[in-house]
């Protein structure tokens, strides 16, 4: 029984639970740091932290081809279905649902969430899972804010967290949210996609692993973490 996360290139992300495969922002097309295509990554189930394109990304067309549930606010889903998405599950900050998978939970982001017509997209959101006795917090797209202590008081086996500034929280910041969570393992997402969001990851990394007692994760996109 094993979960294993892996990372594509900006915030696109996969966690395989036990065979079960969840999708998290599919953007591959015009995606820059992708390592593979929207017609090829197979999910069971995409999870949508908020509206913007680089993360909305190839989700309808990804659900329409494999049959995968789609997760996210009550005002996304409402655009998936009215894109013709078939299989689909709204839910809201604070909430969480016991799912085939696991036990997933919406947390607040600090972040918009418009939608890439322009719609409104509700608000943004991380995810936190608890599975096969494991802690995982996806922070998605955010800034940093106080109550991540309230999320690492969970007991966190790992955290995922965007540092390439500008957009979500830059390396100073996601090195007080990793002070703020305590987690076991963590591994920066969000960055060097483009020029604007490029950070030196490896600093980052040093500094995490000097200033707490977290084990920093550097994936290069395409590669996988198994817990």
């Amino acid at each position: 029984m094993t979960i294993t996360h892996t990372w594509f290139g900006h915030a696109t992300q996969m966690l395989d639970v036990n065979g079960t495969k969840l999708l998290i922002d599919p953007f591959f097309s015009g995606n820059p740091a992708a390592t593979t295509t929207a017609d090829k990554v197979q999910a069971d189930y995409i999870l949508v932290s908020h509206g913007h394109g680089d993360h909305v990304g190839d989700a309808v067309a990804i659900a329409k081809r494999t049959g995968a549930t789609v997760i996210a606010n009550f005002e996304i889903i409402n655009w998936f279905e009215g894109k013709g998405v078939a299989k689909a599950h709204a839910q809201h900050i604070g909430g969480g649902y016991h799912h085939p998978f696991g036990y997933l939970k919406l947390t607040q982001a600090m972040h918009g969430s418009a939608l890439p017509d322009g719609s409104y997209g509700g608000n943004p959101a991380g995810f936190l899972l608890t599975a096969d006795g494991k802690k995982i917090y996806l922070a998605c797209d955010t800034g940093l804010f106080g109550d991540m202590r309230l999320i690492g008081e969970e007991g966190l086996d790992l955290a995922v967290l965007p540092i390439g500034d500008n957009y979500t929280m830059g390396p100073d910041d996601a090195l007080r949210a990793v002070k703020l969570l305590q987690p076991k393992h963590v591994i920066p997402v969000h960055y060097d996609t483009w020029g604007l969001i490029a950070q030196d990851v490896q600093a980052w990394a040093k500094r995490v692993s000097a200033e707490t007692s977290a084990q920093v994760h550097v994936s290069k996109p395409g590669q996988s973490f198994t817990l």
